[in-house]
């Protein structure tokens, strides 16, 4: 598969050579945002809502975990090349075509921001491809990206409210609070939500057999990433009034539809999963009693709990990788019969069957009677 390998070293390649250019960058903005004291701790309010919101993407990533190092490699994008990028276009637009402050707040911070967190993306529906399986992916990666961003940003923002520097009064401990409070506690989904628009349209793009829906699907996303970002940053300038009718009357409702999407396509998978692999056991290419172990998250824990209880750790390693194997086919399968199947399509399926027929024999099931809900 020299193609499939080319691809992903080359995007290994100019994530990472970004990823450290970009840090660099951004490392030396922060270092210059202020004194040591007060970065530390702008770093720390700034990690608070990290955690959660990553777990949160996680917990959607059940159905087939993403790598976790191109996950990581999301973050890292989001934290600096994203946010690096992002600043030296607004700076470069400020010194060259002299946009002011409040334009340069609602029309190119949203452009610029948007387009340098969804290139992500693009680079991924580019070059690995065949980690998007869907609506879903696109989600799960487009909220790391926004994630990574917001944390950085965030660093600069605490900082600049504490030293005073943002122009919004003396600095010290009350603005500190309060950027915490509004950035922190009430919008850390800010970002991820505008990304998330992205990431539906590359989700779509993925699965769509039309050439006209595979362009504009990602182009569509990003316009409405963009139109979402500025609405929220023109609803500072009009006071608290305008930012709380935008936060409950816009803001609020499509974070409200996207968590629906993303609960509705988590769901949604179990069953095309199940419907893929049935049509793949027909085929012969996975015994069908072993699908409900597979599909369901409950029964696979059970499964990995009583290969760990038979067969200690390396039990347990064989039948994470047969599932892993199985879940996998089964998503290219359901891409095979949807009549989208990536160009490595063949040698893929024949890598995951392989897996399957040399890790079957050490594995055994608590039971043949798969449990159902």
């Amino acid at each position: 598969m020299p193609g499939p390998r080319r691809d992903s070293l080359a995007f290994t390649v100019v994530v990472t050579v970004l990823v450290c250019l970009g840090a660099a960058l951004m490392l030396l903005v922060i270092a210059l945002s202020g004194g040591p004291g007060s970065l530390l701790l702008a770093t720390v309010l700034a990690a608070l809502p990290v955690g959660p919101l990553v777990a949160c993407y996680l917990w959607l990533d059940r159905y087939e975990p993403e790598p976790k190092r191109l996950l990581a490699l999301g973050l890292l994008w989001g934290g600096f090349v994203a946010t690096a990028a992002a600043l030296l276009i607004q700076g470069i637009g400020g010194f060259v075509v002299g946009f002011n402050d409040r334009q340069s707040l609602e029309l190119v911070a949203p452009i610029s921001e948007e387009a340098c967190k969804g290139l992500f993306l693009l680079l991924l529906l580019w070059w690995r491809r065949a980690e998007l399986d869907g609506i879903l992916d696109g989600i799960v990666y487009a909220g790391m990206v926004g994630v990574g961003f917001a944390f950085t940003e965030n660093i600069l923002y605490l900082a600049a409210a504490y030293n005073g520097t943002d122009g919004m009064g003396p600095g010290g401990s009350e603005a500190l609070t309060g950027t915490f409070v509004l950035r922190c506690l009430f919008s850390p989904f800010a970002h991820p939500l505008f990304t998330t628009f992205t990431g539906i349209g590359v989700g779509i793009a993925v699965g769509a057999r039309s050439r006209g829906v595979r362009f504009l699907a990602p182009l569509l996303g990003y316009v409405c990433a963009v139109v979402a970002h500025a609405t929220w940053n023109s609803s500072t300038v009009y006071g608290v009034q305008g930012f709380v009718g935008v936060y409950l009357l816009m803001m609020t409702p499509a974070l409200v539809a996207i968590v629906c999407l993303a609960i509705w396509a988590r769901r949604s998978e179990r069953r095309m999963l199940a419907s893929a692999l049935s049509d793949a056991a027909q085929r012969g290419l996975i015994p069908a009693t072993d699908i409900g172990w597979v599909v369901d998250l409950g029964a696979r824990r059970r499964s990995r709990a009583y290969a760990r209880e038979i067969g200690g750790r390396d039990g347990e390693r064989a039948m994470r990788d047969y599932q892993q194997a199985a879940i996998e086919l089964g998503y290219l399968h359901h891409r095979f019969l949807r009549g989208t199947p990536p160009p490595d399509f063949a040698a893929r399926g024949q890598e995951y069957v392989a897996r399957i027929g040399a890790v079957r024999p050490s594995i055994s099931f608590p039971g043949q009677v798969v449990p159902t809900r």
